[in-house]
């Protein structure tokens, strides 16, 4: 008894119990057979593609079944918090369409997040410490060190355990008195005495393993911060959290294996029954000839602020992803892919191949099958984060807008295939507005397929002058042949194989010197439809610079 009071001494007069937070925190009602699963990022650094990866599983398994999915910041690790990373993390997730059931803003588990739940883990701590599966460990960091270079020496595993493990048998009279003499301090887990035996677990994706147990006795509890906070570690904070959340299916990384030991003994030493567990394989990416793990310092493609900062369509990112977990999803159009469900027995043990050209490629046609309404939309609401200057010109020109997705159709509505991601727009269609076009006005521009400058000129000229705006097509391209004709172009280049020497070009390099006027490119869609929506105004104005000082007569 007092020694139980010498331990309590230690905690907040005012801590509650452990039964106020099982209390509060009551099991769900959900259906047979339901997940509740959790994305918990740490915000010391931006979101990682893995990330979106392990998110996109942890979620559709939750809905599918009829569960909850919540994401939960893990900001313990006060030393390497980056400021505004869960801010960033919020947005990515609204942005890739990975919004949880529950989080920061709302969820009656919560707060969801860690450095908010202090009292919640110090209510187990106290518990640990009570029932002797716990202790304060009063060795610097110094001592520590010592400890190292001992086993290092000695070839024993590293690690604080058996002799080295100095302050285990400290009694809680000793332990109190050098608290109240300000002392500081870790808590540790007691764990089992003895040498270590093996244990198996299943994994829902690597099926059974074995592995030998933990005999450390790690730190739960942290000293004492500047603010004087203590906050827990993460092997106790993600146990309790897992555990009061109702969380039953956990869905993380494969660096988490070899700790997998540790967490069932946290489990056990707090009565919790533990979830079950998939441990999935790191994204990889072809250096060479062999596989590495996907850098964030090498490998600017790892962030998942790549693609949206580029404007790669969620729904692109999120069938990419879907079809890196299982297989059978990558062939699928985008809308099905995205309605097929996951499952983790269908993943592998080695880890997926990150390939940004087949993401590019699913992109592209997933752009491609949007209704130009839609893709103008999907535009609009990545140039409000992303492209103010472009946003603008689309608030200001919005037929002219809508008219570039019209003209991806082509001039028969078979889809063109070339946005794979919006920050592309600009160099594919700002052609379309006058803000964002630059005027050719050098008749010696190499685009011009190497005619003369003058004949380019005077090509300008009489287009200028000759241009009529009305269709149909065939209307509008014989006035292009007409002028073709007076200059002495042949109808087309069987004319250069009748007789090389007489050819002097053919109506193709007529329409290609208003291409490349029009569009500042010798490729667009479809020419007829170019011209009609800029309209006759500035079609003209844009014939305009190169038709000054043409010369006189033919070419």
């Amino acid at each position: 008894m007092q020694d139980r009071a010498i331990i309590d001494s230690w905690f907040p007069a005012d801590l509650f119990a452990p039964a106020h937070w099982e209390e509060r925190y009551t099991p769900r009602e959900l259906p047979p057979g339901a997940r509740v699963t959790r994305f918990a990022p740490s915000p010391t650094g931006s979101m990682h593609l893995g990330g979106l990866y392990v998110a996109t599983l942890a979620r559709d398994l939750a809905r599918r079944s009829g569960g909850v999915y919540l994401v939960r910041i893990e900001d313990t690790d006060k030393d390497r918090e980056v400021a505004g990373a869960a801010q960033e993390f919020a947005r990515t997730f609204r942005y890739f369409g990975l919004e949880p059931d529950e989080g920061e803003q709302e969820g009656r588990w919560g707060p969801y997040r860690q450095s908010d739940r202090a009292d919640i883990y110090l209510s187990y701590v106290r518990e640990l410490i009570r029932e002797q599966r716990a202790y304060p460990c009063f060795c610097s960091p110094e001592r520590l060190e010592d400890n190292a270079g001992e086993q290092r020496r000695s070839r024993s595993p590293l690690g604080y355990y058996g002799k080295w493990a100095r302050c285990r048998s400290l009694s809680v009279r000793e332990a109190g008195q050098r608290i109240a003499a300000g002392e500081p301090y870790t808590v540790r887990l007691r764990c089992p005495a003895g040498l270590p035996g093996r244990v198996r677990f299943r994994d829902l994706v690597r099926g059974a393993l074995t592995m030998l147990d933990n005999g450390n006795d790690v730190v739960v509890l942290k000293s004492a911060d500047a603010e004087g906070r203590r906050l827990p570690t993460y092997h106790l904070a993600h146990v309790v959290d897992d555990h009061l959340m109702r969380v039953n299916l956990v869905v993380r990384g494969e660096e988490w294996i070899s700790s997998l030991p540790l967490h069932h003994q946290l489990h056990r030493a707090l009565g919790f029954r533990t979830p079950e567990y998939a441990h999935v394989a790191p994204l990889m990416k072809l250096d060479g000839s062999s596989r590495r793990k996907l850098s964030k310092r090498k490998d600017p493609e790892s962030a998942a602020g790549f693609y949206e900062a580029a404007g790669y369509p969620a729904a692109a990112v999120g069938h990419y992803l879907r079809g890196l977990a299982n297989s059978r999803v990558a062939g699928l159009p985008t809308g099905p892919a995205l309605a097929e469900p996951l499952r983790l027995a269908e993943m592998g043990a080695a880890g997926p191949m990150v390939d940004l050209l087949k993401l590019r490629s699913l992109s592209r046609e997933y752009i491609a099958s949007l209704e130009p309404e839609e893709a103008l939309a999907q535009l609009g609401d990545w140039a409000a984060g992303y492209a103010p200057e472009l946003l603008a010109v689309l608030r200001k020109h919005p037929d002219l807008a809508l008219a570039a997705f019209e003209m991806a159709r082509r001039g028969n509505g078979t889809p063109r295939k070339d946005l794979a991601c919006w920050q592309e727009f600009t160099a594919a269609y700002g052609f379309c507005f006058p803000e964002l076009h630059e005027m050719v006005d050098r008749p010696d521009d190499g685009r011009f397929g190497g005619l003369p400058g003058p004949a380019v000129s005077a090509l300008a000229a009489d287009l200028t002058a000759s241009y009529r705006h009305t269709g149909p097509a065939q209307d509008w391209f014989a006035v292009l042949r007409a002028v073709a004709e007076r200059h002495g172009f042949a109808p087309d280049v069987r004319a250069h194989r009748a007789d090389p020497g007489a050819y002097r070009g053919s109506i193709r390099d007529v329409a290609n010197v208003v291409r490349v006027c029009l569009t500042g490119s010798r490729r667009s869609p479809d020419l007829f439809q170019v011209a009609q929506s800029l309209g006759e105004e500035e079609v003209l104005r844009r014939l305009r610079p190169l038709a000054t000082g043409a010369p006189a007569g033919r070419c």
